[in-house]
Parts: C-alpha cells; structure tokens; sequence
C-alpha cells in the first residue's frame, strides 16, 4: 500500500510536469487538497454491496416494479482519469422483500467512486442486486456524459453513453423492459 506522503510526492511532480513554477503560492497545498480529494471521490473501494443492502424489509406481498430513476452520480473514467457524470435508473421486483430506496443509490455511489468504465458499472449493480435481494428480475439503465469526450480526443460536447444491464424478468419479458421503460420515460414529479 503506498503511504499518502507518496501520493502527495506523485502529485508534487505532475504540478512540475504541468508548471513551470510548481512551488508558487496557489500550488503549495495543492498535493494534500487532491490527496483529500481523491479520498473522497473514490471513496467506494472503502465500501462492502453486502453491507449496503444487508437491510431489507417484509415486502408485504408486492410484486410489481421498484423503480430509482434518475439516481445523479459521477465517476472517474480509469483510462483517462476524466470525470464522467450522469444518472442512474435502478428497478427491480422483488420476491418477498424489498429495500429502503437510499440502498440504491448508495449501490449506485459504491460503484461509481472508484476508477470506472460505465459498464462494469452498470453490471457491477446489477449483479449486486441479484446476488444480496434475489429479486425476480432486476434492471440498471446509466446514462452519461464523458469528460474524455468533452474534452479531449474527438471532443464532442453532447454525446450520451447508455449501457443497460437487464436479469430475470426484465431479460425474459418483452412486457417488464416495457413497463420499466414506460415508467423511466415518465414525466418527473413537479417541486
């Protein structure tokens, strides 16, 4: 494991890399503040799917879809290190029981704060759901903007990744995939 006084060292030479004068004022606690920074932003490998769905209640016989749409995240593309933000629609319908909603955003969370590709975040959530709820079916939707294509490369400002995850009944079923996508397309509640 590489100590934080390492990682404060790694980004001292990147600001000599990018600055002429890395030691100027403005750039002095630059090292720690990213150091802080990237405890944040990546916080999700400090964080175990088992605990965060470990709490679940008596779904009291409903079997109909449980929908988070529109779960807002951001994450960090692994092969660039550029940001990458969007939203997250997480559905599924549960057996015989169900979770509190804050569970699946939390999902979304853990696996967004990490290096990432907006795949293996999509079946990251969608395995966790089968795996920690058993449910008869479970669906991720991920919507996203790039940094890596905003910014650099081909630059194109308005492109939106989609990468969908679909298990159980939502595989199965032409009519679950509809009634989901139905409900994900469905006007937003008013303030």
């Amino acid at each position: 494991m590489v100590e934080r006084s390492e990682a404060e060292e790694a980004v001292k030479i990147l600001l000599q890399y990018l600055e002429n004068d890395s030691t100027r004022e403005g750039l002095l606690d630059t090292p720690k503040r990213v150091i802080d920074s990237f405890d944040e932003i990546f916080s999700g490998y400090g964080k175990d799917p088992a605990e965060v769905l470990a709490s679940t209640f008596n779904g009291e016989g409903y079997d109909g879809i449980v929908l988070l749409r529109d779960i807002e995240f951001h994450s960090t593309c692994e092969h660039h290190l550029q940001p990458f933000i969007g939203k997250a629609h997480v559905a599924y319908i549960p057996v015989d029981r169900i979770v509190g909603i804050s569970k699946l955003a939390r999902l979304v969370d853990l696996h967004a704060r990490r290096l990432q590709n907006q795949e293996r975040i999509t079946k990251g959530v969608a395995d966790d759901l089968e795996k920690y709820i058993s449910p008869m079916g479970c669906a991720v939707i991920i919507e996203a903007r790039h940094g890596c294509m905003r910014c650099r490369g081909v630059v194109k400002q308005n492109a939106v990744m989609t990468t969908s995850a679909m298990r159980g009944v939502f595989f199965d079923k032409a009519e679950a995939r509809s009634e989901l996508m139905q409900l994900i397309q469905s006007r937003p509640l008013d303030s």
